[in-house]
């Protein structure tokens, strides 16, 4: 809209000023004069303005330092010289430092009409530029399920058939696959929708601190209970709890959630007030369920009352005709983060993910590529770019071994881990991190080892 745009002219004579304001306020355009350079940068810091024209030559600050400061402060606004005292040399400076035009005085208003409108449309051009990479960089921040492959389609249209069902789903597969993104994606198509989506990873906290978490206090409950406090069963009252890796989930509170799942209420700690439950409840591990029921680590109870539908997401090594598409998207993604152009990977770095087994999924292949990201001085992501472990597993995987020196999978995870924790300096944050399992996963896997 004309009168949504705003133009600002600086010239020091009154005559020029008036003669432009007047020109350009025909063409339905709102128009604020200033006298001097001083003026302007004022009317700047008030104003927002897709356009100036300036004099090339004024007291104090001339025209070229004005265009100087008014790039720096806004690259998307256009500037167009004016002067009576053109020279060559001044219109290389100007164009230079990111004039749109320069204008020999006297000049015919046709002509400035012309010109004012071409900048104005480049300065929307690149208002609407910069707004699009926000949108992009917004977009690629967001978290979703990127997959072409056969597994990964049967198995989100199964999360998308039961979605509206309400029934309890328990979801497992290796640690970096995914099973957070396919327990949103179920909540985002069901009836619950419009309500909150509250997760919990059961692994990382204490019996006493997931109870509380889980459940809630009353007033006194225990030393430091100052105030009655709501459970993440209250706070997702009427939408979706997700128990990630409910599997080590202490006993006596699976017992406690099995009452949630079967009678729909529950107490707060230290209460005696029964709550009614109003949830659904999804649940992940990545152990396998039967496996963890065998070996007491499971209730047998819970689990059925967990397992009313099962989704087994495979690993990234079964599926991957998705590293493309997945390279491409996460490239993209990080790269609109970091404000960098999204870079090509090269066929030979490819080529080390395809051969590579990703022990740690997904997660694993995102902190790969971020990493990359952020170190890339070009356009592409070439096998430089990619950790040592990734380079020698495909070189390893080059060769044909001798059956007797095949490893099996535990062997290669343990001899993984043990060097990534060597290539962190025994940091295990940065080496969890970097594996794309949490601390406490690390822990207990290195804890296993010693005992070995």
């Amino acid at each position: 809209m004309a009168n949504e745009v705003r133009i600002l002219v600086v010239d020091d004579e009154e005559i020029a000023r008036q003669n432009l304001m007047h020109v350009l306020g025909r063409e339905g355009w709102q128009v604020d004069c200033a006298a001097e350079a001083t003026q302007a940068m004022a009317l700047l810091n008030t104003n927002h303005y897709q356009l100036v024209l300036t004099d090339l030559r004024m007291p104090g600050m001339d025209g070229l330092a004005l265009l100087h400061s008014i790039k720096e402060r806004d690259s998307a606004i256009e500037v167009i010289v004016i002067t009576a005292h053109a020279s060559a040399g001044s219109a290389v400076e100007a164009m230079r430092a990111g004039a749109f035009f320069y204008i020999e005085k006297p000049f015919r208003i046709a002509d400035v009409r012309k010109i004012v409108h071409e900048a104005l449309e480049k300065s929307q051009l690149k208002r609407e530029n910069v707004a699009l990479k926000v949108e992009l960089a917004q977009s690629a921040n967001s978290r979703r399920i990127v997959s072409s492959s056969e597994l990964m389609q049967r198995l989100l249209a199964t999360a998308t058939q039961i979605a509206p069902t309400d029934c309890t789903v328990l979801i497992h597969g290796e640690t970096g696959v995914g099973k957070e993104l396919i327990a949103r994606h179920i909540h985002e198509r069901s009836n619950r929708a419009s309500s909150s989506f509250i997760a919990i990873n059961c692994a990382v906290l204490s019996e006493e601190l997931l109870a509380n978490e889980l459940f809630g206090h009353e007033r006194g409950a225990f030393t430091g209970a100052a105030a009655t406090k709501p459970g993440l069963l209250e706070v997702a009252e009427g939408g979706t709890l997700f128990l990630d890796e409910v599997t080590e989930m202490p006993p006596a509170i699976q017992v406690k959630l099995l009452r949630v799942l079967q009678e729909r209420e529950f107490t707060r700690l230290g209460g005696s007030q029964v709550i009614k439950s109003n949830i659904r409840v999804l649940a992940a591990t990545n152990r396998n369920p039967l496996e963890a029921v065998a070996a007491g680590v499971l209730r047998q109870d819970l689990y059925f009352r967990l397992n009313v539908l099962g989704l087994e997401i495979p690993s990234l090594r079964e599926r991957k005709e998705d590293l493309p598409v997945l390279v491409a998207h996460l490239l993209s993604r990080h790269a609109a983060r970091m404000g960098k152009a999204v870079p090509q990977i090269s066929n030979e770095a490819m080529k080390h993910l395809v051969d590579y087994a990703f022990p740690g999924n997904i997660r694993e292949l995102e902190n790969i590529l971020e990493r990359a990201v952020a170190l890339s001085c070009s356009q592409v992501i070439d096998e430089t770019l990619l950790p040592e472990n990734v380079i020698g597993a495909a070189s390893a995987h080059a060769k044909t071994p001798e059956k007797a020196s095949i490893k099996t999978l535990a062997e290669l995870e343990r001899a993984h881990i043990l060097d990534v924790l060597k290539y962190c300096d025994g940091n295990r944050v940065q080496a969890a991190r970097m594996l794309g399992i949490d601390r406490v996963s690390l822990w207990r896997k290195v804890k296993s080892y010693a005992n070995d």
